[in-house]
């Protein structure tokens, strides 16, 4: 008896697994880049603190430039106190507006990674269940496809057995007209 379901059979399954990989594929592909996001959060401070240090360092130069200046030109002490006073004013005004800048960067982008860890984690619930449903129905199908199959080759071994009857009974009335002829 030959066995018809097994190419039937295997070719579901493979389409089954291709669905499966997919999925599979897809949710690494999401957390591939919630991963993203986090790393890139998570550098913002680092972010802040190297450009901090740049905004010190240039604030530093700045009042060296100034020492110089004030060591060199004689009487001028005073405007130069005044001068340092002002830059000092506007470094500290730039390194708290970079803080806050950067505290409402992180805010902002955490939102956002939040908001879209929550509309994918939906969107994989979605598709996590159409997936279910559309496995059941491939089941269903294959069940279906299998039962057709097995009928088929059953059908088919019977016209089998007809026809090999048939040829028998065509080679024994060939046999019988040839043994008339003979005799």
């Amino acid at each position: 008896m030959v066995d018809y379901t097994t190419p039937v059979t295997t070719a579901f399954e493979m389409q089954r697994a291709t669905i499966e990989q997919s999925q599979k594929a897809l949710e690494q592909s999401v957390s591939f880049q919630k991963n993203v996001n986090s790393a890139v959060i998570d550098s913002l401070d680092t972010q802040e603190s190297a450009q901090r240090r740049g905004v010190e360092l240039s604030k530093t130069a700045f009042h060296s430039y100034l020492d110089a200046v004030e060591t060199t030109v004689p009487g001028m002490a005073g405007p130069i106190n005044e001068i340092r006073q002002a830059v000092d004013e506007q470094y500290d005004f730039l390194l708290e507006n970079h803080a806050e800048v950067f505290d409402n960067l992180e805010s902002e982008m955490t939102e956002g990674a939040d908001a879209y860890d929550e509309l994918t984690e939906d969107y994989l619930n979605a598709v996590e269940e159409q997936v279910d449903m559309l496995v059941e129905a491939h089941e269903e199908l294959e069940s279906q496809s299998v039962e057709v199959a097995q009928q088929y080759g059953d059908q088919l071994e019977e016209v089998q057995e007809q026809v090999e009857e048939i040829q028998e009974q065509v080679e024994e009335v060939q046999s019988q007209a040839a043994d008339a002829v003979e005799a």
